[in-house]
């Protein structure tokens, strides 16, 4: 299910890096974060849904690597990233 659009929209307002951002590796790992805790909460009910979690691990997959590069370019950037959404690293 893809977000909802005030949902989406708070998360860019909350992670942009500029004005008109809606790009930047901050608010792409936002975003995908929000759809792993969509996913993660939809096979406590759904456990056989395979086909969905192969997506669940592409998105899991993404994040590591958007995580990855912001941390090679800004450190300051990733820590803020990564205290923000709560993330185990």
């Amino acid at each position: 299910m893809p977000l909802l659009s005030d949902k989406k929209n708070e998360l860019i307002n909350k992670f942009r890096t500029h004005e008109s951002d809606t790009g930047s590796p901050e608010v792409q790992v936002a975003l995908i974060t929000e759809r792993i805790t969509y996913l993660t909460e939809h096979f406590k009910t759904h456990a056989k849904d395979h086909h969905s979690r192969r997506g669940l691990h592409r998105l899991v997959t993404k994040r590591r690597s958007l995580l990855k590069y912001l941390k090679k370019v800004s450190l300051d950037r990733y820590r803020k990233t990564v205290l923000a959404l709560n993330l185990r690293k």
